[in-house]
């Protein structure tokens, strides 16, 4: 946990308090503007596997990226059945070949045939090979590559002298087999690997490539570049919208699944906003362009899922590190072989053979990618699952959430408020006057409490004053002065604080949420709002349950309020009449008790609480999503989704460790019998069953970084 906290790089800057994003569920009005949590991000360097060609196998996310790990398929395809096709002839005419079939077809000047195509075959079709060798020594990490080419170079000039008067038997046969299933098996992976990166594809193809811009009476058609903000675009039934904005004119359902991972179409009215990317339903819309281009909600999806994945977490460095060792452990086990064989008083071409096939099969390909492409899927899919990674091992470590605190309001229940009782306790104030001057600390604020209060009003057709002088009174409220009274809405813990006597009425057995309204340092009365629970909820932490975890919840309602929440959806435990600040306590004492927390609010007002826990988990939508202070970031405030995270979470590394102890536990077994420890008992590996299997190893691990996709949301 010390561990996960040091990589967890917690800068908070508290800064700026904004009113327009006030937290009711907290009775904090003061929402810290913009609480930014700063992530130590490690070295954005390349899934390597040593390469300069093959350094491709970083499934890089640009467009440039993508096409170039196209190229490198249709590279490697290519020399692959090239190099098959002058590869049959070879062995036709290898003289092993035709004793262990029984025929015989030496043709005139045999040997120089064999050189000829075989060394058409060592430099085309293990050019790949050859220059990764050369890059890797140039930076000074040898690898995979090193290895490759070490076992097929010395393969082909030992071969070669043989040719020209060396005694001893060639290895041409097996240099040009290895180098075609070594060219097999990097066609493979290499098609895996692009397949990881085509989940984050869609994201970015998502935008189409025109709008059509409403100028006056006309509608031109314009490239997506050339939008700008506040330009009006027309977005016809079944159409991409090619912006975010807000919807000036007309209604309709909008597909943002790829977007949200919310599967059912959401209704979008006037005013609402709309995602770039989303699909329009059966009807016409107008929007108002609020952001393009890199401000855009999807391309800060983009960017942040990049940065994820090339993002090293502990078990890619731990890969990284193992990956180097077994290579310079190959290179030790492989010369130590060569020099036993030679002293036992073994023929050279054996003792060579032997440590060509220990080099070829302990290439660390395996180990090297077991890690980098399970990053790369997880993070993509994750995304259009509507789960923001932004710290890989706060993600990996998930997996040992023991209990998870919740903020209430927009989480566990919907965050739609609705008035359900308005009562005054001064006779000198009507009930709706109560209302009249508390909707005038509410009007620029769009937390779900206030924007309850202004539908009351609004639908009491009230006019609603303005206020002077707003303030902020951190963590328990709003002020004003409105017609020259001192107005206050407030929470119940303002009330005590100041030794204001709470009505014995106040509180309903409902699961209400109560604020308070003071009038020149006087209660006058009070407002209940209901909010309902969500139905998901329930569910959601049936599946917490499920996987032993503790679900606790930290609201700053009152304590009828949180205990009737709390037992209809049947918590471990729950906190009332919390104040931001006090979250980071209830954080501090879980921890203390040995449990691994989760922290789930909002991202902003509950930014020190998601800071201090082991894991922190923003919830919200729509643009500012990506601005949201969090390791992770559900796009929905949607419980289910946690609980696909953590099963997803737990899922992604059960992947991780499969494919560590399959490319390890392969080499264990591997490199021994390459060595010929079982020489004694007959049996022998030969060079080309080495790279059948070390191919094999790469191709078993990329195919099951690919059975991740199939995880998310199927628990």
């Amino acid at each position: 946990m010390d561990n996960h906290k040091e990589h967890k790089d917690k800068k908070m800057d508290h800064s700026k308090m904004d009113h327009s994003k006030m937290d009711h569920s907290n009775h904090d009005h003061a929402k810290m503007d913009s609480s930014k949590k700063q992530h130590q991000r490690e070295d954005h360097s390349k899934m390597d596997h040593g390469s300069g060609d093959h350094s491709g196998h970083n499934p890089a996310h640009g467009q440039m990226g993508h096409d170039h790990h196209k190229m490198m398929v249709k590279d490697f395809r290519k020399r692959f059945w090239i190099s098959l096709i002058v590869t049959i002839p070879i062995l036709f005419l290898s003289p092993m070949i035709q004793e262990f079939f029984g025929y015989d077809l030496l043709l005139p000047r045999n040997p120089y045939i064999l050189f000829a195509l075989s060394t058409f075959v060592y430099f085309w079709g293990g050019w790949p090979f050859l220059k990764g060798f050369y890059n890797e020594i140039k930076s000074k990490g040898p690898g995979m590559m090193a290895l490759i080419s070490m076992a097929i170079s010395v393969a082909y000039f030992y071969s070669a002298a043989t040719v020209f008067g060396l005694p001893g038997e060639d290895f041409f046969w097996e240099l040009s087999t290895l180098i075609v299933i070594m060219l097999l098996g990097h066609w493979l992976e290499m098609k895996s690997v692009l397949g990881a990166s085509k989940a984050l594809q869609l994201l970015v193809s998502m935008l189409p490539a025109e709008a059509h811009k409403v100028v006056g009476d006309k509608i031109q058609d314009v490239k997506l570049e050339d939008l700008l903000k506040d330009d009006i675009i027309l977005v016809k039934p079944g159409e991409k919208v090619p912006a975010d904005g807000i919807i000036t004119e007309g209604s309709s359902y909008l597909n943002e699944s790829m977007l949200t991972g919310e599967s059912k179409p959401v209704k979008k009215e006037v005013q609402d906003k709309v995602i770039g990317g989303s699909i329009n339903g059966n009807s016409t819309l107008r929007v108002k362009v609020e952001h393009t281009g890199k401000d855009s909600y999807l391309n800060k999806v983009i960017k942040m899922v990049d940065e994820a994945q090339r993002t090293k977490s502990k078990m890619q460095n731990l890969s990284d590190r193992a990956a180097k060792w077994l290579t310079y452990i190959a290179l030790a086990i492989g010369f130590g072989t060569l020099a036993v064989w030679l002293i036992l008083g073994f023929p050279f071409v054996f003792a060579l053979e032997r440590m060509v096939t220990v080099m070829v099969i302990a290439c660390p390909h395996a180990l090297g990618l077991a890690i980098p492409l399970v990053v790369a899927i997880s993070t993509a899919v994750s995304a259009q699952n509507g789960l923001l990674i932004r710290n890989r091992t706060a993600f990996e470590e998930s997996r040992k959430i023991s209990a998870l605190l919740f903020d209430k309001t927009g989480t566990l229940t919907k965050g739609d408020f609705g008035v359900t009782r308005i009562e005054s306790v001064n006779e000198l104030y009507t009930r709706d006057e109560i209302l009249r001057l508390s909707s005038a600390l509410e009007l620029s604020s769009e937390h779900p409490i206030a924007v309850g209060i202004i539908k009351k009003v609004k639908e009491k057709d009230i006019e609603i004053p303005k206020p002077k002088n707003f303030n902020a009174i951190t963590g328990k409220g709003v002020e004003a002065i409105v017609e020259g009274k001192k107005v206050k809405v407030v929470s119940p813990g303002y009330l005590r604080d100041e030794k204001i006597q709470i009505t014995e009425d106040a509180y309903s057995d409902a699961a209400e949420t109560v604020v308070f309204v003071l009038i020149d340092g006087k209660l006058a009365g009070y407002i209940a709002l209901a909010d309902e629970i969500r139905p998901e909820s329930a569910d959601a932490i049936k599946v917490f349950k499920k996987n032993n975890i503790k679900v606790l919840m930290a609201t700053g309602d009152n304590e009828k309020t949180a205990k009737a929440v709390s037992d209809k959806l049947g918590l471990d435990g729950y906190y009332a009449e919390v104040l931001p600040h006090q979250k980071v306590e209830i954080v501090k004492e879980l921890e203390s008790k040995g449990e691994f927390v989760a922290m789930t609010g909002d991202g902003v007002n509950d930014a020190p609480a998601l800071a201090k826990a082991d894991v922190g988990i923003a919830v919200g939508s729509g643009t500012d999503v990506a601005a949201e202070t969090a390791d992770i970031i559900l796009v929905n405030s949607n419980p289910k989704d946690i609980a696909n995270l953590i099963l997803f979470g737990k899922a992604t590394y059960n992947k991780m460790i499969q494919n560590l102890v399959w490319a390890t536990g392969y080499n264990v077994v591997a490199i021994p019998l390459a060595a010929g420890v079982l020489y004694s008992s007959g049996f022998v590996l030969g060079p080309a069953v080495g790279a059948v299997f070390m191919s094999l190893s790469t191709i078993i691990v990329a195919i099951n970084a690919q059975l991740l996709k199939r995880k998310i949301g199927s628990n």
